[in-house]
Formats: C-alpha cells, structure tokens, sequence
C-alpha cells in the first residue's frame, strides 16, 4: 500500500508545480491559514485515484474538510494533505510536501512524503520497510531503504530558534540536544527517517493530517512518535476534529524512556 500512495502522490506534482511556477496567489481560509489553487487541485487528484485504489474507504482531506466536508474516522481511512507547507510553497524555498497516509486503528500503517520542488519521495508502512528516492516521472523499482540512526553522543534535534517556545526550550534542554538543524513542512520527519536528525519535538497543535504521512515513514524506519502523554500518537480522534495537542518523533528507539522522562 505505501507504494501505492508513493504513486498516487506523484500524479499531484505537476499540478502543484504549474501552480508554483506560476507564483500561484494565496487565500485565507475560515480559520486564517492560506489555501493556492495548488491546494486543491493536487487533493482533487489524490481523492479521485485513492477512491479508485480504494473503494469504500473513507478519505479524509484537510481542503475539503476545510470546505465543510464532516469529520469522520472509521477504523480504516485515508488522511490526505495535498499541499503541506503551503507558507513554504508561497515563500518559494521549495520545502513544501504532498502527504498521503493510510490509519487503520488508531496507527499510521502506510503513508508517502513527496517533496516535488526538490524531486524526492519517502515512503513505507507497517508492512513496507521506509525507502527515499529521486523520482521523475514514475516511480522506479528499486528506492533507497531508510534506517533511522543510533543516538550519538550529540543529540540533533529538529526545531527552529526563531521560531521556538519556552516549552520546546525547556524539553531540548532536559533531553540534553546540542545541534539543530531545520527542514520544513513532513520532511522533519523524513530527516530523521534517513538519519540526519535524533529527534522533532512539536508542542503546538497539528492536525491528523499533517502529521499521518510522515508519521508512517519515519516508524517504517525504525523510530517512533508519541503523544505529549508519552504513548504512540493515535489517529482518529473524533472528540478532538482530528487535532492533535502535540508530539515528539524521535529516531533510535533507545532514545524513548529519554524522550517520555523529558516530557
């Protein structure tokens, strides 16, 4: 199935790179964040070949929902963010992404990363081990498999200094990280699925989607993430409209008594 998303994810990149080559202009939505024409042309893509893929299962995509489409979350269904990063993709410094994510109870089993203004795609799941890959056209046979890191003596972490919070100070400091690096949009999860990063620490709120796609990739590869409570991130929280509160994804799994005692 990761492939499959992997496919589906790539027939959206024409489309979102006509609108970035265009410099497509940037609306507000209801709840104050910006939506481009690439936003919607690239989910109208994914729901059709996911329905197709998929017939039966619900499909779950952040525009539509945004158009008033009603939350749901049956035990199996597809999130989907067509265009992750869209102040990245209005900035022009390419670090935007096309997420597609398979949950099945609660767990992220599948998921595709594709990075389309930089040309690499991740993907994998509970039964595809992670994998990169440079991508054109199609998607070639053979990708490149991931394996998160075993933590080195200096912790890297993924967060921004200009943009950081007391909270995710406090909790860098209590896990001891000495280097930072930055990426935008699911590729932080990506980073540290390759083994360029130890660990991605997010406190502010995220919805399901935004996080489903990469969420998958990175523990294809190894790693894990968790809830601000310490237990695996859980999908399909119908009482919270699919938000999540925060989170940490880290990389070597000896890393996680760290993470949850530093939480």
């Amino acid at each position: 199935m990761a492939r499959a998303l992997a496919e589906i994810a790539l027939t959206a990149g024409p489309a979102v790179m006509e609108e970035y080559a265009k410099c497509a202009q940037a609306r507000d939505k209801a709840d104050g964040s910006p939506v481009t024409a690439a936003d919607e042309r690239a989910e109208a893509i994914i729901v059709a070949r996911l329905k197709a893929l998929a017939p039966g299962v619900a499909v779950v995509a952040e525009e539509a929902t945004a158009a008033g489409a009603k939350l749901q979350a049956p035990p199996r269904f597809f999130l989907v963010d067509p265009l992750d990063g869209t102040r990245e993709f209005i900035a022009r410094n390419g670090e935007f992404t096309i997420n597609i994510g398979l949950v099945e109870n609660g767990a992220p089993v599948a998921g595709a990363v594709y990075a389309p203004a930089i040309d690499r795609i991740w993907f994998g799941g509970r039964s595809a081990q992670a994998a990169k890959v440079a991508v054109g056209a199609a998607l070639p046979a053979t990708c490149e498999p991931l394996r998160v890191r075993g933590a080195p003596a200096r912790l890297t972490a993924l967060a921004s200094r200009s943009h950081s919070d007391p909270a995710t100070e406090a909790f860098l400091a209590r896990l001891g990280v000495e280097e930072r690096v930055s990426a935008g949009s699911s590729l932080k999860f990506c980073v540290i699925a390759e083994g360029r990063a130890d660990v991605y620490p997010r406190f502010a709120p995220t919805m399901e989607w935004d996080t489903a796609a990469g969420d998958a990739v990175l523990r294809a590869a190894g790693g894990a993430v968790a809830g601000l409570d310490g237990s695996a991130l859980k999908y399909g929280k119908l009482a919270e409209g699919l938000r999540n509160a925060g989170f940490v994804g880290w990389g070597d799994p000896a890393l996680g008594s760290r993470v949850v005692n530093a939480l």
